[in-house]
């Protein structure tokens, strides 16, 4: 079976991939399995996976939860989150939950239920072994040598993993989009047209590569 690298409803159009997402009307945000809270004093914004009520405080005040939002967001799909943040396509989310489901298992096991060549296998053994979601160990052959194999992790250590990987993914991602509108205020005020062209991109990216001399 050849790696299929692509994201289901993605489109490429002059090197850029647009992905198309059904629509839906902005859900009520305390109907959700998630919380956000804002503090009314700073910009300071959390994420939490459940209701904490006045437990979230900032500047020793309880937050406010946030109940609505007013921009159209596309409801995100697993496997793009997973790329995204774990570098994990569908292949490796296969080989993942084969290994869940049937582990401890060599590589060329695998490979043989999966139909996948044994070095994409490898490949992405050694990404789920280094983000945690399966362990690897050795295991002794009857006529001698031995051979490793990989099993999952602990349930509640492969929920706390993740959701800890994904929280940093989506910090840098929140630090990014901080970046571009402090960046994007320096534009404007040296006369920049208010248009995200190529000039202000170039001067993100200047700006994300100097040092940090606080």
């Amino acid at each position: 079976m050849t790696e299929d690298n692509n994201t289901p409803g993605a489109h490429d159009h002059g090197g850029e991939q647009f992905v198309n997402h059904q629509s839906q009307s902005n859900p009520n945000l305390t109907e959700r399995p998630y919380s956000i809270y804002r503090c009314t004093d700073c910009q300071n914004i959390v994420l939490s996976m459940q209701d904490c009520g006045d437990g979230m405080t900032c500047h020793g005040e309880p937050m406010e939860r946030v109940s609505e939002y007013a921009m159209d967001v596309n409801p995100p799909d697993l496997r793009q989150v997973l790329l995204d943040a774990f570098g994990l396509p569908k292949s490796g989310l296969d080989i993942c939950l084969c290994v869940i489901g049937e582990g401890p298992l060599s590589a060329n096991e695998i490979a043989e239920r999966l139909d996948y060549e044994e070095s994409t296998v490898r490949r992405y053994l050694k990404k789920l072994d280094e983000i945690g979601l399966l362990t690897r160990s050795q295991l002794n052959r009857e006529d001698g040598g031995f051979v490793n194999v990989y099993q999952p992790v602990d349930l509640d250590q492969m929920r706390r993993e993740t959701l800890i990987g994904f929280y940093v993914w989506a910090g840098e991602a929140a630090s990014l989009i901080e970046q571009a509108n402090l960046t994007k205020e320096d534009y404007l005020k040296e006369g920049g047209d208010g248009r995200l062209d190529e000039v202000f991109w170039e001067e993100f990216a200047d700006h994300r590569a100097e040092p940090d001399t606080k």
